[in-house]
């Protein structure tokens, strides 16, 4: 079954979410702990804000995640599906 085939079925993006939620949310966990660990650590939600999501970063900080576990899910899904 080829590429385009398996992205015209339910089954693949079924799939495919299934892989890509976990995957962003685990992304997301640790961009944060590499991008403020110490204010992690310490639960300094404030601190967590102002570095990762004020001032219009929250827009590149997401679109990065989004973009690769979107892509990471549709790979394995078709890695996966025969």
């Amino acid at each position: 079954m080829t590429f385009t085939e398996k992205i015209q079925t339910v089954f693949f993006w079924k799939k495919s979410v299934q892989i890509i939620i976990p995957f962003f949310i685990v992304l997301v966990i640790i961009s944060l702990l590499f991008n403020s660990f110490s204010s992690v650590i310490s639960f300094n939600l404030t601190e967590i804000k102002s570095q990762n999501f004020e001032n219009g970063k929250w827009k590149i900080f997401f679109s990065t995640k989004v973009i690769i576990s979107i892509l990471y899910g549709v790979w394995v899904a078709h890695k996966n599906i025969n």
